[in-house]
């Protein structure tokens, strides 16, 4: 699965082949939660806007203007809900629309939120997609 978006009139197509790899926070992997579950939520959503982000870290094709002390990389985020760390809906959903992380934990479907980073490489279009666990 690809997903697509276009920004400042360049086209990036995000796939399995130029992933630099999905990262759980303290290795702690979401059962259920793969590439093509993020590429599909993106895909399905109408709301995603990537964003200029600034980092210490340089891209591996090295081709990055250094800006400062930081490098230009373009992120775009949203949330996950678990239910016993399982994969359960993500906030850029059509399911997710009409509830809330509070109403789904009171019925017992979630117990815990994740940020789902998606950094893009704005020369190359290498891309890592980063989980850590938050509060909501």
């Amino acid at each position: 699965m690809n997903y697509t978006f276009i920004h400042e009139n360049k086209e990036y197509v995000l796939s399995n082949d130029n992933c630099e790899g999905l990262f759980f926070e303290d290795e702690n992997e979401i059962t259920g939660l793969s590439f093509d579950i993020i590429l599909e939520a993106l895909n399905n959503s109408n709301d995603v806007n990537f964003s200029n982000e600034y980092y210490v870290g340089k891209c591996q094709c090295g081709e990055q203007e250094k800006i400062n002390k930081s490098y230009r990389y373009l992120e775009y985020h949203f949330y996950i809900y678990t239910k016993n760390n399982t994969y359960v809906i993500n906030t850029i959903s059509k399911e997710y629309e009409n509830t809330s992380f509070n109403k789904l934990f009171n019925l017992g479907k979630v117990d815990d939120s994740y940020i789902i980073n998606v950094t893009v490489c704005p020369i190359c279009g290498l891309y890592a997609i980063e989980v850590s666990q938050c509060t909501v």
